[in-house]
């Protein structure tokens, strides 16, 4: 067993409280730019929901697993990886898909189907992979998830922000205007804040192994952003959906990663330290791609075609 395996990270009550209050702020903050109008109009378009759902529910935790075949991690790391590939896109996804102008609609949406269906996909992809991989499988075998508590932590960090979000800014418009560049930015600022925190805290144990970690961390990020962007490639989405799926397949909720190997999983060496590298580094490569897409000669193309983008990200428009 590799030493990793060994080491139990800490993390006391108050800091899951906190991060658990961090992910729901993130939530209202970019609830704050939705109707309800916005999840009709792309329900009445389903293609690129299913798309979407394809590659964050299926796509990315079977291609997490045969890059686990190809790089025999520690049996740890190997479960975080399928944990952070099992979660449900990252709140932050729609922070970034506003930034780099695609089709925020589509993100929430995507957010909010893949974290409800969390409570049976999160488990179920874990158990299904993590058992398949022989070294994590008697890791696994000692770990017990409550469905209950799953949905518990699902309606703090999505249902209840997202639904205060949406009558702020349906009923107090000025207010909600004022909020949201500010929101959009403590968002990114205090999750990545926290993540480093957490680690710095914990860094003693886990020094030695971070370099190795890192390398899959970036190895598996990179996967996963060149998941969406291929299937929407195949599915001939437009520009807008395009950057959508690929944020939201490539930026993960390592924050609820994180509450669930603290939470049950007694904050296991390996799979801690795979959720806080990713929570830091999926948000420096989604900035940086959210970057090379701000200077690409179709991001000019995309302001035009989508009035109004100058001001507020396209969220209610659609490519075709």
């Amino acid at each position: 067993m590799d030493t990793l395996d060994l080491v139990r990270l800490s993390f006391d009550p108050a800091s899951l409280r906190a991060l658990n209050v961090i992910l729901g702020l993130v939530m209202l903050g970019v609830a704050l730019d939705l109707a309800p109008a916005d999840f009709s109009r792309v329900l009445r378009q389903p293609r690129a929901v299913l798309i979407g759902l394809f590659g964050q529910l299926i796509a990315l935790p079977a291609l997490t697993f045969a890059l686990i075949l190809a790089v025999q991690p520690a049996p740890s790391v190997a479960l975080g990886m399928l944990l952070v590939a099992s979660c449900p896109g990252g709140n932050v996804s729609n922070l970034l898909t506003h930034l780099g102008r695609g089709n925020t609609s589509l993100s929430i949406t995507m957010t909010a189907f893949t974290t409800s269906m969390a409570v049976v996909t999160t488990p179920l992809n874990l158990a299904v992979y993590g058992g398949l991989y022989a070294p994590a499988a008697g890791l696994l075998r000692e770990i017990a998830l409550d469905p209950l508590d799953l949905v518990g932590t699902i309606a703090l960090l999505l249902g209840l922000p997202l639904v205060i979000g949406m009558t702020i800014a349906t009923r107090l418009p000025r207010i909600a205007a004022r909020l949201r560049r500010p929101a959009r930015w403590f968002s990114v600022i205090a999750l990545a804040g926290f993540i480093v925190a957490a680690l710095a805290k914990n860094f003693p144990a886990v020094r030695d192994h971070l370099p190795g970690v890192l390398g899959v961390v970036v190895l598996h990020n990179a996967l996963a952003f060149a998941i969406g962007d291929v299937l929407a490639r195949l599915g001939r989405l437009g520009l807008a959906d395009r950057r959508a799926l690929t944020v939201e397949v490539g930026i993960q909720n390592s924050g609820l990663a994180l509450i669930l190997i603290f939470g049950f999983f007694g904050g296991l060496g390996g799979m801690a330290v795979i959720a806080a590298a990713w929570g830091v580094w999926h948000l420096l490569a989604g900035l940086t791609l959210v970057a090379v897409w701000s200077r690409l000669p179709g991001f000019a193309a995309l302001r035009r075609d989508l009035p109004g983008l100058e001001e507020e990200p396209g969220e209610k428009n659609f490519a075709d």
